[in-house]
Order: structure tokens, then sequence, then C-alpha cells
């Protein structure tokens, strides 16, 4: 009963203390620049494409959302909503400035450097040990806060329709200070240590789908199958064209994910913008059309679920490769993903809606392919891949994407037995039968299980 008592205060308790600390937090003025400083329109393009990563995290809500069984619904699409307030509290507080601030050995930045946002709003447009920005460093922050935001909520899919509320928003601090905050210090810092060894990342191949894919992996191992998967029972998906919803969601605030990554409104965001868009479309018909060749019936699922593996692929590989080779990233990416999904629903490892043979796979197919594939005619500031003769760089790629995958899946695991150390882990047997929607949230969609 204590530790119910406990369990119940400590998070609001810690949402209070952190608004008190804030009062105290010096107020400075908005750092002013003039022409030379910023661009206008590098501004309003940054803008546009933080609001559009941020239209993702619902969209993620419908597309995972529709695939579960009814009862798991609401508890499914709040698991990836509610990651928008968790993380945005942390990055304010003192993700970001683990993420980017002043380096620590290339590993982590100091969490003192920007505590609280203090010196983002004021600050100077650059970041420690890299070229000015054409915007505001408090735009930058602002828009790498959403991609911190929708990494956790990739991990949902893994681990619905039994994981506890409570045990996933501890998940989510955990994952954010712990996996996400360094991976984004060594892809994406100036000093971080991949990003000094050669590695590239565009927007978030690593930083984001391989480690959320990875996560995915350890939370399914941790949590152990669904009494559904071990009874062989089928499971068909509750909306599907909750699906359409959240792919064309999805799809659609790529363009800013993708493109927005050039952090400027110039040739480098409209080529990561038409390899986004190519990507998606060859993979979705890929998958489509492998699972016709395979005997199946041309299916939306499996267009959405290509389209977005399509999505994931490119993502690594946007802004450094060519709008033909994303052709081939896409339908590479989404047939090696039809192929491993298919195997995991065949083996002991219960990944609900394939997070790992999609989102993992697919990011670990995009940082190789992009190591394949680059090319400086793209991306002056990139490298030439192995098509273009410099095995080198892919050797890089292949070094960068290993390290990110051990550490990935080695540090949620060990965080998800933290977790079911401190909490219950996964719900019961009995929570389990009626559904999380009215078992975790006393909420419903349509009929009430409990009172079917």
């Amino acid at each position: 009963m204590k530790n119910q008592v406990v369990q119940k205060l400590t998070p609001f308790i810690l949402l209070v203390v952190v608004a008190v600390l804030a009062l105290f937090v010096p107020q400075l003025p908005n750092f002013q620049g003039d022409a030379n400083t910023y661009s206008a329109a590098d501004i309003a393009w940054i803008l546009v494409a933080t609001a559009l990563v941020f239209i993702m995290t619902p969209g993620l809500a419908f597309f995972y959302g529709g695939m579960v069984h009814r009862k798991n619904i609401i508890s499914t699409m709040i698991k990836s909503i509610v990651s928008a307030g968790i993380v945005t509290v942390i990055w304010i507080t003192y993700g970001y400035s683990l993420s980017f601030g002043e380096s620590i050995n290339g590993l982590i930045g100091n969490p003192m450097t920007h505590l609280f946002f203090k010196g983002v709003a004021s600050g100077a447009p650059a970041l420690q040990g890299g070229a000015a920005l054409t915007i505001p460093l408090l735009l930058f922050a602002m828009f790498q806060l959403m991609f911190a935001i929708i990494t956790p909520g990739l991990v949902v899919g893994a681990v619905a329709e039994r994981i506890k509320f409570t045990s996933y928003i501890l998940f989510i601090v955990l994952f954010i200070t712990f996996i996400y905050a360094p991976l984004a210090h060594w892809s994406w810092h100036p000093s971080g240590f991949l990003f000094k060894m050669g590695a590239l990342d565009f927007a978030g191949g690593t930083v984001v789908h391989i480690s959320a894919g990875c996560a995915a992996l350890a939370g399914a191992i941790v949590l152990k199958q669904r009494r559904a998967k071990i009874e062989h029972q089928e499971i068909p998906p509750a909306n599907i064209p909750y699906v359409l919803i959240g792919t064309g969601l999805l799809w659609f605030g790529w363009f800013g994910f993708n493109a927005g990554s050039a952090l400027g409104a110039n040739s480098l965001a409209i080529n990561a913008f038409a390899t986004t868009n190519t990507a998606a479309a060859a993979a979705g018909l890929a998958w489509m059309f492998f699972d016709v060749m395979k005997g199946k019936k041309p299916s939306v699922l499996g267009f959405c679920i290509g389209a977005v593996v399509g999505l994931v692929a490119i993502t690594p590989a946007a802004g450094f490769v060519g709008i033909p080779q994303s052709i081939f990233i896409g339908i590479v990416g989404a047939v090696i993903s039809n192929v491993l999904s298919h195997v995991f629903k065949l083996s002991r490892v219960d990944d609900t809606l394939d997070v790992f043979p999609c989102h993992g796979i697919g990011g670990i197919v995009g940082m190789l392919l992009t190591g394949v594939f680059a090319s400086k005619a793209v991306n002056p500031a990139g490298a030439d891949g192995l098509f273009y003769g410099n095995p080198a760089f892919f050797f890089t790629q292949l070094k960068a994407m290993l390290i990110v995958v051990v550490y990935s899946f080695t540090v949620s695991f060990i965080i998800f037995k933290l977790i079911a150390f401190l909490l219950p882990l996964r719900v019961s047997e009995e929570e389990e039968e009626l559904g999380l929607d009215a078992t975790q949230h006393d909420e419903k969609y349509g009929r009430n299980p409990l009172k079917a």
C-alpha cells in the first residue's frame, strides 16, 4: 500500500519541483542579429519543418492504434502522444544540454551548459566547434526536440497490449537520458565521436530509428509474449482507416523530418524532400507487390507499412544520395523488412507491431546504403560512398552502425530490467484479457470491454 502511494505521488511531485526550480533561472533577452546573422527564409522553413515533425507523433499514434486489438487502441495511442509532454520537460530541463551542450570528450554534453535552456534563447546561432547557423539557436533546439519526442514513441509498437502505463513513462525518461541524448551527441554534435569519425546520419537513421528499433527488441524480449501470441490467436487490426490516416500524417511530417534537417531553405532541402518521397513510394509498392508475389492479395496495410519502412530507410541518406538511388534504397529496405517481419512472427520474440524489423532494420539498411550511395556531387559536405570508389566510408558507416546497435540494445535491456525491478512492468493476465484501455485508463473505444 505504501509503495502504491509513493508511485502515485512521485510523478506529480517531480513535475512541481521542476516548475519551482525553473522560476530561479534568470531571464535573458533574445539574441538580436542582423541580416548577416539570420536568414528569414531559413527561419520560416525550419519553423514549418518543426511543426511538420511534431505532427508525426499523432500520426504515429493513429498508425499504431489502428493495428492493435480494439480493446487496446487508446492505451497504445496515448503512449505515443504522452511522449510530447514528458520529453518536452526533459529537453528543456537537461536533455538539450546533454545532446548539444559543451562536449565532454565527444561522449555527452555538459548538462549544466544549457540547464533549463539557459543561454539558448540568447545564444549565438552556432554549436561548439561547428559552423554558424542561419537560424536562432532556440529554433534549432525546438526542431531537435521534435525528433526526441517521436523516438521513444516508436518503441510503443513493440510492447503494446501488455506494458503498464506508469512503467512506460519511466522508460521514456530513462531512454531519453541514457540512450537518445548520448546518440544525438555522438552523431550530430560537431565534437561527437561518431561525427568526428566521419559517420553520416542526415536525419536520424541511427539516432532515432536504430535506437528505437533496438530498444523495441529489448523490450519485447524482457516483456515476453502476449497470451494471444502464445495461443496463436489471430488479432485483426482494429481500424485500418486509422492506419491510413497515420501513414498520411507520417509521410507528410517526414518532409519536415528529412528536408528540415538541411537546416535551411536551400537545394539540399529540396534534394532531401525529393529522395524522401521517392523512397516511400518505391517501398510501399515493393512491400505490396512482394506480398502479392508470395500469394497474398494487395493490402492497404502492406502499402502503408512499406511506405513507412521506405521513409525510415531513406532518413540517414536523404541529404547525401541522389533521387534515382533513393528508389533502390526504398525497395531494398522494404523487401528485407518484409522478410524479417515474417521471420519474427514465427519466432518467440513478440514484437507486437514489428518495430525492430521495420524501424531497426530499416535504419540499419539506410545507414549502410548511405555508405554505398553517398555522393559529394549531392552534398559536398558529405562523402563519396562505396559505389563511387570509396570503400573506406562504407566501413565507417558499418562501424558506426554496429556501435549504435550494441549500445542501444544493451542499455535498453538494462533499462527494462531495472524498471521491472522497481515497478510492475507488465499488466496482469486478467488486465491483458480485459484490455489496457479499460484497466489502465478507465476509458474506452466504442463498447466498454468490462461490460462486454
